[in-house]
């Protein structure tokens, strides 16, 4: 299959700001965008109705993906762009119609006078039910908003971007979330930032109540964890800077802190094939939630 990447669209604010970010991202990549866009049927006695009917159809299925695709090639000529019209619930469209793809890009509604996202239900089945790195970008985000200010302090795209962020886990790292944070930040020139959240064992009060600090003997337990899990990835990625961050406390709280500097928070899911549950994990669902910078969802076993 030819590399791609597909981004979901409707015509809110959100998906526009997820096809500049997926063209952006072609641009590096060197692959195309397919814009995806999916038309729910509805019941044909509701289907009669004017907001509902035949206009609003076409208006949707013809007029959203044909300017959309028409905005992009202008503002990115050197990005194929195509698009498909699809029909049927749309997180189940997009999981199919994105199999194969390198990406599937996502737009999520920030919150009101808040960084963040408000996540849909559709962009949670998908994330949940997808193995496709799924990534998820909020609406107004700018092509400056992932670069550092210029020298007079003013936001820019022509300046150097910011570091890529990925969370991981010392005790059980996973090499496919580790690849494609190393890749992006790669592709960005930029550093990566590796951050590693640990919880103090629950028997940690009356330990310390004995009169025993265990807590720096632990911080350096984990601090050198993680410096051994990535001493291989800095061997094959040693153009990219890396910086460790082992840090006590909620991991969610911490990436969702550092997001704020970020050009991009990479996570990771656990495929699990049981039928019930979000399968999205709390610390990833607490990310998508919260963080101020786009937010890429990768499947592991």
């Amino acid at each position: 299959m030819t590399r791609m990447i597909a981004v979901g669209i409707d015509g809110s604010p959100e998906s526009r700001a997820a096809a500049e970010w997926a063209a952006r991202e072609a641009g590096l990549r060197d692959v195309p965008v397919r814009l995806l866009h999916v038309w729910e049927p509805v019941p044909e006695p509701m289907a009669q109705a004017p907001l509902l009917g035949a206009d609003t159809h076409q208006h949707w299925t013809e007029r959203v993906p044909r300017e959309t695709a028409e905005g992009l090639r202008r503002r990115h000529p050197g990005v194929e762009v195509t698009s498909d019209q699809l029909s049927g619930r749309p997180a189940d469209a997009l999981v199919k119609s994105s199999e194969g793809a390198e990406l599937l890009v996502l737009g999520s509604r920030a919150l009101s006078g808040l960084g963040g996202f408000i996540v849909g239900s559709v962009g949670q089945s998908v994330i949940a039910h997808t193995e496709t790195p799924v990534v998820l970008v909020r609406a107004g985000e700018q092509a400056a908003d992932e670069h550092v200010m210029d020298p007079a302090g003013i936001p820019s795209a022509a300046t150097a971007f910011r570091p890529v962020v990925v969370g991981i886990d010392s005790d059980s790292p996973e090499d496919g979330v580790l690849d494609f944070a190393f890749e992006e930040a790669r592709r960005r020139g930029t550093a990566l930032h590796v951050v590693s959240g640990w919880q103090l064992p629950p028997y940690y009060p009356y330990v310390l109540a004995a009169g025993a600090a265990p807590e720096e003997g632990m911080a350096r337990r984990k601090a050198s964890d993680l410096t051994r899990v990535l001493l291989p990835w800095r061997q094959k990625y040693p153009g990219v800077e890396v910086v460790e961050v082992s840090r006590s406390g909620s991991p969610a709280r911490h990436l969702v802190d550092v997001s704020h500097d970020a050009s991009l928070l990479v996570v990771g899911r656990r495929v699990r094939h049981n039928p019930f549950g979000a399968h999205i994990g709390a610390i990833t669902h607490a990310v998508l939630h919260h963080s101020t910078a786009p937010v890429a969802v990768v499947a592991h076993p």
